[in-house]
């Protein structure tokens, strides 16, 4: 019988990111029999330094993949150097929703970030291996991903960010191959009402994640972010929630970025304070 190990392939590659350092991984997924890509950015001074530090998962939206972040954002390598903090550029293979598809098993990707990447991660890399100094976040339906993934596992996340997620899919059924993942909603309604975050607010009642959620007035996914946001106020759900001019794309998302990272960076700090 075949073993099945991880796999790492470790490569540099010429992001312009500061001094910050960019690796290309392959992670290999047993879940899925596959390698998956993955970028891992790390401050400037990790080399040297003898102390372990937190990390950032970031997902790519639809059509993306591990190296947008890093490829994209420019400014992405000051702010770790900065910030001092590891940033994982997950592959979520350019529509996978992050979640394990119930009809498709070949889709795992909860099983890939969850299970497989981020013991990989914190194997290969001098990380704080603990919830309290992980976080994750994403655009689009990244957002939709890391706010589903730490809803779900809030041991392994302590804090989770959405920038103009897609946090109720449910009025876009002919969109952005999620009835690929799910089904057609109108045959396999429960599998959307199970799956959207907006319908997942019951397992974060407890306040145990730190959480921040923006969206760009002008971006169609507004709508189901004022609705979550709502929903969340009607709980009791602590969360940071901005809305600000912008619409969906690159340009938004730079600035978003910024706030969101320096969100983790105090969430980190206040975690290490209280320790």
């Amino acid at each position: 019988m075949k073993k099945t190990i991880y796999t790492f392939f470790l490569l540099f590659i010429a992001f312009a990111v500061h001094a910050a350092k960019v690796d290309t991984l392959q992670v290999f997924s047993p879940s899925m029999q596959k390698n998956i890509k993955t970028c891992v950015v790390v401050p400037d001074n990790y080399k040297k330094s003898k102390k372990a530090f937190p990390v950032v998962y970031l997902l790519h939206g639809y059509s993306g993949n591990y190296a947008s972040w890093a490829k994209d954002f420019k400014e992405l390598g000051k702010q770790v150097d900065q910030y001092e903090f590891i940033v994982v550029g997950v592959d979520g293979n350019y529509s996978s929703w992050y979640f394990d598809s119930p009809i498709d098993p070949s889709f795992k990707y909860e099983t890939y970030v969850v299970k497989e990447l981020v013991p990989f991660i914190d194997k290969q890399y001098k990380t704080i291996a603990d919830r309290k100094a992980r976080a994750i976040s994403g655009l689009s339906m990244g957002g939709h991903g890391a706010l589903y993934l730490s809803f779900r596992h809030q041991d392994v996340f302590g804090a989770a960010g959405s920038m103009s997620g897609g946090v109720d899919f449910r009025p876009f059924p002919e969109n952005w191959d999620i009835k690929k993942r799910l089904g057609p909603i109108t045959e396999f309604p429960e599998n959307w009402n199970k799956n959207t975050v907006t319908n997942m607010l019951d397992l974060v009642k407890d306040n145990k994640l730190k959480l921040i959620i923006d969206c760009g007035v002008d971006d169609f996914f507004m709508r189901v972010n004022r609705e979550l946001h709502a929903k969340m106020l009607d709980l009791k759900i602590n969360h940071d929630y901005i809305e600000r001019p912008g619409e969906h794309n690159l340009k938004y998302w730079e600035n978003s970025l910024k706030y969101q990272l320096l969100f983790f960076h105090d969430y980190f700090n206040t975690i290490e304070k209280t320790q």
